[in-house]
């Protein structure tokens, strides 16, 4: 059997995506993360959660439009990655910032918008993360399993807004996030009424028997 091409891709992605969070758990213990560490800490795994999402989302259009196979490699890996950072990033509201106060944090989800929203693109990582195995893949058959993974779409989505909302003034960045993102959903869309017309080009060309 051949090997497969750019062994070393996945080991890279890997090491890269985890430079970040090491720099940053070295910065904390060295206390060097600035005048509000927690705040730092949250607007980093919150920006690496948003960038690993939109980069797996990314995996597909890439194949599309260039024709490129190796970013389907990596689109698991990237999405993994970015559901860690999106639950390191809660994990430092709620311990560093909140203490565990579950009373306050349910209070925060339920009252403050920007929360919600975060909470909620979390929340709807964890299916995605579960049944993103080669074996979850058998066992709820191809389709079942593409449709619940659209969800990752909605997610990332659902992060902007998280993003927008809790910068509030600047918005050029999370805007430009939510303009990649658009760009990648109009780019499925396309392919899906592609096929869809293709379909309806050869059930008509088929005769009937």
């Amino acid at each position: 059997m051949a090997a497969p091409p750019y062994p070393w891709l996945k080991p890279a992605v890997l090491v890269g995506g985890l430079s970040p969070l090491a720099l940053l758990a070295l910065q904390f213990v060295q206390g060097t993360l600035g005048a509000n560490p927690i705040e730092r800490t949250l607007n980093q795994t919150g920006m690496l959660a948003l960038i690993f999402l939109v980069a797996s989302l990314a995996c597909t259009p890439l194949k599309l439009v260039f024709g490129w196979t190796w970013p389907l490699r990596l689109r698991k890996l990237l999405g993994l990655m970015g559901f860690a950072y999106a639950s390191l990033h809660f994990l430092t509201y709620a311990v560093l910032d909140q203490g565990l106060a579950l009373e306050a944090i349910l209070e925060d989800i339920t009252k403050r918008p920007f929360i919600t929203v975060g909470f909620l693109a979390l929340v709807l990582l964890v299916p995605l993360a579960v049944t993103s195995t080669h074996r979850m893949v058998r066992r709820m058959g191809f389709p079942a399993w593409q449709r619940l993974h659209r969800l990752a779409y909605v997610s990332a989505s659902l992060g902007v807004v998280h993003f927008v909302w809790r910068v509030k003034k600047d918005l050029t960045e999370p805007l430009v996030y939510g303009g990649v993102l658009a760009l990648l959903f109009v780019i499925r869309v396309a392919e899906s009424l592609r096929k869809r017309r293709a379909r309806a080009e050869t059930a008509v060309s088929t005769p009937s028997a």
